[in-house]
């Protein structure tokens, strides 16, 4: 018996067959997630842990064995460095260890060691006494005795001063510390996990850091890459943040357009995946329209991304590192060289923005 276009209702069920057919008719009623959630699902596949990465958006095969040195480092109790750019994902890699270690009932606590003035460090990090200096006017519990049985997490540990090092490069051998102005040695029993972004081989060369606290900490070491340098990410992370703040305003742009995807894809991204969420974050405050377009990116944004993305005979290419410095001048420019505001565009920290301005010797700007 036929039944012409139906006929294959009489044979036996195929699985693949019925899930895809079913998908594709929850796909039509806007039921399934969204593309880039499901690709992002694809990409954990394999791992053991899967839900603590969930939050890290990519189907970047970089990121994705990072994911699973992870899992491996994250057994362990060693200390681990984690290289990479500012706003590359960092503390949330080290989110992801502290959850799947067998510390992951205990608290983490992540520290920007960045943006604390030095002389006050020490007494965040470690506490202090009442009366220890003028202002201590009641005992105080440092970052150490908070992360006590967890996880203290240190970012930017290469701006740390080296008498801080020092006392750090102790925790670390003796499990033990003194808060400011007491001479009773308190027990202590952290993990750390440090991270940088800055070249540490440089700064040991340089005497900013110390060789022994640095082979304290890089016992496993783990770099993250750019962003410019996952491939297919930025569309993929757009699409996300588009998600995320379409829920946070109430707004309800439905896509992002051809033309501002070929401006994120030319962009570089300086303060990667944070630079990004602000980019998108400040467009879709701004767009009125259904769909995310380029007149509500930001000034400084279309000014660098057409730089690199408009391209004739005349133009001499140039390095990532020269890009990279032209669209610091610009956005300083943009900000009339206020540095916090700067920053805050990129992402990054203001002492990583001052050091790039160093590094690219625009300090006359």
């Amino acid at each position: 018996m036929t039944l012409g276009t139906y006929d294959y209702m009489l044979k036996p069920l195929e699985e693949d067959l019925l899930f895809k057919t079913i998908e594709d008719a929850i796909r039509e009623k806007n039921l399934l997630n969204s593309e880039f959630d499901s690709a992002h699902r694809a990409t954990l596949n394999g791992l053991k842990y899967k839900e603590v990465f969930q939050n890290i958006i990519t189907h970047d095969e970089k990121m994705i064995n990072i994911f699973h040195l992870t899992e491996k480092f994250a057994q362990t109790d060693n200390s681990i460095l984690i290289w990479g750019e500012s706003g590359s994902g960092k503390e949330l890699i080290a989110e992801a260890i502290h959850k799947i270690s067998n510390r992951n009932d205990k608290k983490f606590v992540a520290v920007n060691a960045g943006t604390f003035a030095q002389e006050l460090f020490s007494s965040e990090f470690f506490g202090h006494e009442k009366g220890a200096f003028t202002g201590a006017s009641k005992d105080k519990t440092g970052f150490l005795e908070e992360a006590n049985g967890g996880t203290l997490f240190l970012d930017e540990i290469g701006e740390l001063s080296l008498p801080i090092q020092v006392k750090l490069l102790r925790v670390l051998q003796e499990d033990e510390f003194y808060r400011l102005g007491s001479t009773k040695n308190i027990k202590v029993d952290v993990r750390i996990i440090a991270a940088t972004n800055k070249n540490l081989y440089e700064e040991i060369q340089k005497g900013n850091f110390r060789k022994d606290l640095f082979f304290r900490l890089n016992i496993n070491s783990l770099s993250l890459p750019p962003l410019r340098e996952r491939k297919g990410d930025v569309e993929l992370l757009a699409n996300h943040f588009l998600k995320m703040f379409n829920e946070k305003y109430k707004k309800n742009v439905g896509k992002i357009s051809d033309e501002v995807f070929k401006f994120l894809a030319a962009y570089t991204f300086p303060g990667n995946v944070r630079e990004l969420m602000n980019i998108i974050n400040s467009a879709i405050i701004i767009e009125t329209s259904n769909e995310l377009r380029k007149k509500s990116l930001p000034n400084y944004f279309l000014d660098s991304s057409k730089s690199i993305y408009r391209y004739d005979e005349d133009i001499v290419p140039c390095s990532l590192l020269e890009v990279e410095k032209e669209q610091i001048k610009k956005v300083l420019n943009f900000t009339n060289k206020n540095r916090t505001k700067a920053a805050g565009i990129f992402g990054i920290s203001r002492v990583n923005l001052i050091a790039k301005i160093k590094k690219y010797n625009i300090e006359d700007l």
